[in-house]
């Protein structure tokens, strides 16, 4: 094993990158790529490749820029898809604690630091409980002494998640408990190990008021309710699940996310009511609720919401466009809401060609609905003339369109 060359090695010297984040992004992605393709054939050598690979990765990062949270990104999924590889290697027992060792001293010369996640899965890398207990007996001393009371210093010690994990892969419950009780403050990052072992040890109810009570002023409340759902949906308790955790525990990038995945993972529940329980936790921005909506095929809804509260203009003219055959009456509506919005001033630099495109949509679907274009210029002249002073844009560009 010692005798392959791997071609990231090389890349990832101490210092390799400047401060741009995008070469040593793409660089991890081709180390990533790399120990997958031996992994196929040769999973032990990949593990070690895997280990090289966190060895270097924060030496060879500290001067890069990860400000944007790229780079930091990029690390964290590269975690995600080495430990298994690690973990998945069948090795003697000596073996993966020299493994582990040399993970451990690059986890204390992580200086910036990168590679900190890697405490969480520290119960993994050791594969068995036995393992798992005797490094949780080397790091035991060392949290007792940074969390007891008379300490010196802020009590941080970069073995604290990693002493966790293998009390918990360990099987060591109550001695993890009793650990976490001795910590300085209640933080969710140490408190979620207390969590896990009590629905280990099937303390269920237990479990969900231990993660209410670590709720506090800066702990992430969506982590939180993502550990209670999992909890209620294990026991079978999917609506208490859904009722107190899943719109806090399923939040995502955008709403249309949000509600695909609650959809998905609670479907015997009505779509419309999961979007209308969405809608009730953002009080004000209904109408960011509407690409959600018609993706439901809850159309009437989403015209509602259009109407109610400003709805970006662009994908209201979008849903016009696309729905004008298919869905009139529907498309009609969601662009006559893209002008009124356009005319209140509502979307981010609205141009002619938006109005244009717009209104060419609302034609479009005033066909297929069989309402005289006529028509819908009247209601489009109301519109303007109702408009706030100054906000002459629509008025300008559609004149000549009006005018007919």
């Amino acid at each position: 094993m010692s005798a392959h060359k791997w071609q990231f090695a090389s890349r990832f010297r101490r210092h390799s990158f400047g401060w741009r984040s995008d070469t040593p992004v793409q660089r991890i992605k081709e180390a990533i790529t790399e120990i997958k393709q031996v992994a196929r054939k040769e999973p032990v050598l990949a593990a070690e490749g895997a280990i090289t690979l966190l060895e270097k990765l924060s030496p060879a990062l500290e001067q890069v820029d990860s400000s944007s949270g790229a780079l930091g990104s990029a690390v964290n999924k590269a975690i995600d898809t080495l430990v298994p590889i690690i973990v998945k290697a069948d090795v003697e027992p000596k073996l993966r604690q020299r493994w582990l060792e040399r993970l451990w001293q690059a986890l204390q010369d992580d200086e910036m630091p990168y590679i900190e996640v890697l405490g969480d899965y520290w119960g993994e890398l050791c594969v068995t409980p036995e393992l798992a207990s005797h490094w949780a007996d080397e790091f035991l001393p060392v949290v007792e002494s940074v969390w007891s009371p008379n300490a010196s210093g802020h009590g941080f010690f970069k073995g604290t998640s990693a002493c966790l994990s293998a009390l918990f892969a360990a099987g060591r419950y109550e001695e993890l408990l009793t650990l976490i009780d001795k910590a300085r403050f209640k933080w969710w990052h140490d408190r979620r190990w207390g969590v896990k072992a009590l629905a280990a040890r099937g303390k269920k109810a237990e479990a969900i008021r231990y993660a209410e009570d670590s709720r506090g002023l800066n702990d992430p409340g969506w982590q939180i309710a993502q550990a209670c759902e999992e909890i209620l949906l294990s026991s079978g308790l999917l609506d208490e699940a859904y009722r107190r955790y899943a719109v806090a525990a399923n939040q995502s990038t955008t709403n249309l996310a949000t509600f695909r995945a609650i959809a998905k993972k609670y479907p015997s529940v009505p779509t419309e009511q999961i979007l209308r329980d969405l809608i009730v936790s953002t009080p004000g921005a209904e109408g960011k609720w509407f690409a959600a909506a018609k993706d439901a095929g809850l159309f009437d809804v989403a015209i509602e919401l259009a109407t109610r509260s400003p709805t970006n203009p662009r994908t209201l003219t979008r849903a016009a466009r696309d729905y004008a055959e298919k869905q009139s009456d529907f498309a009609l509506a969601a662009g006559l809401a893209a002008l009124h919005w356009i005319s209140r001033g509502h979307g981010y630099e609205i141009s002619g060609g938006d109005v244009l495109d717009t209104y060419s949509a609302v034609t479009q679907a005033a066909v297929g609905t069989g309402v005289p274009v006529q028509q819908v210029n009247e209601q489009i002249r109301e519109m303007i003339a109702s408009t706030q002073p100054g906000n002459s844009l629509m008025m300008t560009i559609l004149a000549r369109h009006l005018s007919n």
